[in-house]
């Protein structure tokens, strides 16, 4: 079967285009303006919108590849005038037989959802990796080829931008040695943290569990929301006041036991009070916090203040996000923590709808890590390790409990009829609304 589902139009190709790509369009009323530049002994194939905010095109090229093998593909490019380059600039990679029809797919497909089988081998979208020294944004991906293609056609694709343009560089896709496992082990902790009397005794009624933590080689652990001040008749203000003694103590467990370390506290900046999920990392240093960003309306009443960032933090393991609580309700701070490059989410909750961190998973193809304070029995938030399908790998059903379970980055999720999810969503997500929206209806935020 062929793998286009509608007829493309090859464009005539302009002059000093290199050999094997040539220009294509869904319909040539919507195609970019396609030229090559030279610089620096580099050539730029570049696609410039005429204005039309429906454009759509791409410079194509086709390679010989050979089934079951690794390959490494790499580009660079450099947008102008794009207001969403994830959306409007991408790459795409069809595989095929020399005949130009569909091949199987290398990966299994998971059968809690999808049955068992193979399915047809699906495009891929290479995720971007940063920038280079002069700006340019890398491209870059590693794929196992499916078994039965002989080419993997690239697509340098812009598309619904007015006047953006992208010149593409250094376009590559190459053999390789597959990758690397990169195991990781989570851990949370499941207490109820009841009969201490300031933050410091209740993160030592914890000890005993990150100290079990280290001992079996966690490389993250997460501990519960507000530890500084659970039960333990602390207002928030106080706690934010114990913080820095409260990150060294948790600081010296990480360096002990060199593992990442997350934990739920109140931060004072000036006159305001935070909600914050802090990092601690192997050398015993604060690599960062979270704060809070959607407060229910007890906290709001009590004067906590929403953090408005997203940040996301490179581990040994890979990158790291951080949600607290309340967040779990509402998908927009977990996909912003995903399109920041987050690959696993750590999350100190007091309770919260599991259900819902399910679907934070699935919606975003991340792992989840929840430390909770809800009894196991009722049903509620659990603490638990969350794959990119939401389902629970390991969760705590007792009391003062420790929860681990080991998982791979890059072994990709792939989903029958989708492929790699996770690599689609930064290049299919909805565009953000347009001012004036033309349906006179307010426009949300």
């Amino acid at each position: 079967m062929p793998l286009a589902a509608v007829d493309l139009v090859t464009l005539p190709a302009p002059d000093q285009t290199p050999e094997g790509w040539s220009p294509r369009t869904p319909r040539a009323e919507i195609a970019p303006n396609f030229s090559v530049e030279k610089s620096d002994n580099n050539t730029h194939l570049v696609l410039q919108s005429p204005g039309d905010k429906g454009c759509n095109g791409h410079w194509a090229h086709t390679f010989e590849i050979e089934g079951s093998k690794h390959y490494h593909f790499q580009a660079f490019r450099l947008a102008e005038n794009v207001a969403t380059p994830n959306q409007s600039i991408l790459v795409r990679i069809e595989w095929s037989d020399a005949d130009g029809n569909r091949v199987s797919s290398p990966h299994p497909v998971n059968a809690t959802y999808f049955g068992t089988g193979t399915d047809h081998a699906r495009p891929d979208f290479p995720r971007d990796q940063g920038l280079t020294a002069d700006g340019w944004t890398e491209v870059s991906d590693t794929y196992l080829a499916p078994p039965d293609a002989t080419q993997a056609e690239v697509q340098l694709t812009l598309r619904w931008t007015p006047n953006g343009r992208v010149a593409w560089r250094d376009i590559t896709m190459e053999a390789c040695p597959a990758p690397k496992p990169r195991k990781v082990i989570l851990a949370t902790v499941h207490s109820d943290l009841r009969g201490g009397e300031s933050a410091l005794q209740n993160l030592d009624q914890l000890k005993p569990l990150i100290q079990e933590a280290g001992a079996k080689n966690a490389d993250l652990l997460v501990l519960p929301e507000c530890v500084d001040t659970k039960s333990n008749g602390l207002t928030v203000a106080e706690g934010a006041d114990s913080l820095d003694e409260c990150t060294a103590f948790l600081g010296d467990l990480a360096k002990e036991y060199n593992m990442y370390i997350v934990a739920g506290l109140h931060e004072r900046e000036d006159n305001l009070i935070y909600n914050v999920a802090v990092l601690l990392n192997p050398d015993g240093e604060l690599a960062g916090s979270y704060r809070k960003c959607t407060l229910p309306r007890e906290e709001i009443a009590g004067g906590v203040q929403p953090g408005r960032e997203y940040p996301v933090f490179d581990t040994r393991f890979g990158k790291l996000g951080m949600m607290v609580c309340y967040d779990v309700f509402h998908p927009e701070v977990a996909r912003n923590l995903a399109l920041n490059g987050a690959e696993i989410i750590a999350v100190p909750v007091w309770g919260a709808n599991p259900t819902l961190a399910a679907a934070r998973c699935i919606e975003n193809h991340v792992y989840l890590v929840t430390s909770t304070y809800t009894d196991h029995d009722h049903d509620w938030m659990k603490s638990a390790i969350w794959d990119r399908e939401g389902q629970r790998l390991a969760e705590g059903t007792k009391w003062n409990t420790l929860v681990l379970a080991e998982v791979d980055l890059n072994q990709p999720t792939y989903w029958r009829h989708l492929g790699d999810f996770q690599s689609r969503i930064q290049r299919e997500r909805p565009l953000p609304p347009e001012s004036g929206a033309h349906s006179g209806k307010p426009v949300l935020p």
